[in-house]
């Protein structure tokens, strides 16, 4: 009640003929962001409740949480394996916590700095759909990628991937995997091979410099071994080398449960990515080339690796970039599990595949959702003809 009255008694001055009327767009930012806004559509037909998309965006960001703390835990574990030593819980969490923190700090700091100096220049209001892609973005990369690459990343996809459709809500690719797929492209050595996915020196004091290690994804020594790993419980809990968030199938299920329980995400797009995925991987066990290793990796062992369940669960389910349709989602999401199974397979230079995979599929998103409109109204044509 306080800090509602306290908002209410500094707004004048951020309104129109305040002193701080150049600052009203911050400002309403962070009102709504604090408050359920008391203001709703002025036309067309709208669902008015409280869960406004502000709210949904903290839902996604709480569902992040178990993935982003397991992350942090596994940067400070793999660094300690690396360099041998032993660590407590404590010292391996902070390590993690220390080398991933800045990484946040400037996804934040470039993004939102972009998306408040836009809403200023309009005049228009901050959308909040940064508040996801801020989280996700320095959770889809390795931990050693250097901050001002990560920095120019989230730039270029801010500005190319959002802000020039018109920002939240218009954009058509997901703007985290546009920063992940500007990395990949522009510096490919930030992003694939052996030498990023452990921290290599020490931080603050804690563990020890391993400037030099190796230590390869499973999916890249698929790749450039011709073996298929051996199947191991690691890769579930997500104690493997990877990106940041990506490693714990249990972690990023945890989140998952937070999206469909409290309805911000589709189960139909979420099942139907495991669905297609795990069938073109049969596919290729029962026919594929026996030469080919990631043809011949059980199709349970696709699912569990490299970023597909978390582009599953939280990557194909953006509502903004995904189909809208109910039929249309199972489209959608099971195109996405082929063909990010179908580019581990056929091409060993991108071992990963979801990335690719899911910026496909949301360039068809709209076309799957127009021809399951105009399906529906063809059989609807028909069936008022045959009542006549």
């Amino acid at each position: 009640m306080g800090l509602r009255q306290f908002v209410d008694k500094i707004k004048p001055n951020f309104e129109k003929g305040g002193k701080f009327q150049a600052f009203r767009s911050v400002f309403g930012g962070f009102e709504t962001f604090l408050f359920v806004p008391n203001h709703t559509a002025k036309s067309g037909s709208n669902i008015h409740d409280c869960f406004d998309s502000k709210r949904m965006m903290i839902m996604v960001c709480i569902a992040l949480v178990p993935a982003l703390l397991f992350g942090m835990y596994n940067v400070g574990y793999q660094h300690y394996l690396a360099a041998g030593l032993d660590g407590s819980f404590w010292e391996l969490f902070g390590y993690g916590f220390l080398a991933v923190l800045p990484k946040i700090i400037v996804s934040y700091l470039v993004g939102l700095g972009i998306e408040f100096t836009v809403a200023q220049w309009k005049g228009e209001e901050i959308h909040e759909g940064f508040l996801v892609s801020g989280l996700l973005i320095p959770m889809i990369v390795p931990v050693g990628t250097p901050l001002w690459v990560l920095a120019v990343a989230t730039a270029f996809a801010v500005i190319f991937a959002k802000e020039v459709f018109g920002g939240t809500g218009m954009n058509i690719f997901n703007v985290a995997l546009i920063t992940r797929a500007f990395i990949f492209f522009a510096y490919p050595s930030v992003i694939s091979g052996d030498a990023v996915w452990v921290a290599d020196s020490a931080i603050l004091g804690l563990g020890a410099d391993i400037d030099g290690y190796t230590q390869a994804t499973a999916l890249g020594v698929t790749a450039t071994s011709g073996a298929a790993p051996a199947w191991d419980m690691n890769m579930v809990w997500g104690f493997i080398p990877g990106s940041i968030g990506e490693t714990s199938v249990v972690a990023i299920a945890l989140g998952a449960l937070i999206l469909l329980g409290t309805g911000v995400a589709s189960w139909k797009t979420m099942l139907s990515v495991f669905v297609g995925g795990g069938l073109m991987a049969w596919v290729f066990n029962q026919w594929g080339s026996a030469d080919n290793a990631a043809a011949m990796m059980p199709w349970y062992q696709h699912l569990v690796l490299g970023g597909f369940c978390f582009g599953a669960v939280f990557m194909a389910t953006d509502p903004v970039t995904s189909c809208r349709t109910e039929c249309g989602k199972y489209i959608y999401g099971f195109l996405i599990g082929v063909v990010a199974v179908l580019i581990r397979v056929l091409n060993p230079g991108y071992p990963e595949g979801m990335m690719l995979a899911i910026l496909l599929m949301n360039l068809f998103a709209p076309l799957i959702d127009y021809y399951v409109y105009q399906a529906n109204i063809s059989k609807r044509a028909k069936r008022a003809l045959k009542s006549k």
